[in-house]
């Protein structure tokens, strides 16, 4: 038994190695560490996106304003991420230069899609090569094209999917469970942050407050990324607390 877990424990030592079930052992770690990661909620909406994170402030000598975890990348496009945010930095970063890069080269908007397989391609490629590790984070990245809200998550395997809904980091389950219930293609800009709030709340426990909570979205007709004010967010957050 000894020996099988010390053979076992080999595959784990290399990025490019296969275990004898057929799995990348540090692709399967990275996910785990996306898991632990502060929770992050995407939703298209009948007049837009919305992008909601947990800024999880666990140091009260923090600047909550200060604390950054939705991106811009472009004026119609916006992202978000749940693990290490250093690497989701620079990916982020990446997606920000290719996107002023197509429209300098074009003289026009980069699509959605074209952005998330960029950050799909270079997570793909750390999944491969000996002496790389993969990127431990999964990002979604919301945007409106040619007047169609769209959704993706990428996860550190490289894989992408489209969404109406979805969550990442801790309480991914539970949150989504909620979404599966409560989503519908009707719903407003306005009523999903009031979901998310309630959601947040629900799972994320009795300490979770409006300091914690960090939003923006795009609106359809608008194609602009607005981030919510403290002011916008505080109002919400009151709200539900004073209906409980």
């Amino acid at each position: 038994m000894e020996q099988m877990q010390h053979q076992m424990m080999g595959y784990d030592r290399s990025i490019a190695m296969f275990s004898p079930d057929g799995r990348l052992l540090q692709v399967e770690y990275a996910k785990k560490t996306v898991r632990q990661g502060s929770t992050a909620v995407g939703i298209v909406c009948k007049d837009g996106i919305l992008l909601v994170t947990d800024k999880r402030i666990v140091d009260p000598l923090v600047v909550s304003d200060a604390i950054e975890k939705i991106f811009k990348v472009d004026e119609h496009i916006v992202a978000t991420a749940a693990g290490i945010l250093s690497d989701a930095r620079v990916l982020i970063e990446m997606a920000q230069l290719k996107a002023q890069q197509h429209k300098v080269t074009y003289d026009s908007p980069i699509d959605t899609l074209t952005v998330v397989k960029d950050i799909c391609n270079l997570k793909q490629i750390c999944t491969q090569q000996a002496g790389l590790r993969p990127f431990g984070v999964s990002i979604l990245v919301a945007g409106i094209d040619n007047g169609t809200p769209k959704l993706f998550e990428t996860d550190p395997t490289g894989i992408f999917f489209q969404y109406k809904a979805t969550a990442i980091g801790e309480k991914e389950p539970e949150i989504e469970e909620i979404l599966h219930k409560k989503y519908k293609d009707s719903i407003t800009i306005d009523e999903a942050f009031k979901l998310i709030v309630s959601t947040f709340c629900k799972v994320l426990g009795k300490e979770f407050n409006a300091s914690r909570i960090d939003a923006a979205y795009i609106k359809t007709d608008e194609k602009k990324f607005r981030k919510m004010t403290t002011d916008q967010i505080e109002k919400i957050f009151n709200e539900y607390k004073s209906k409980k």
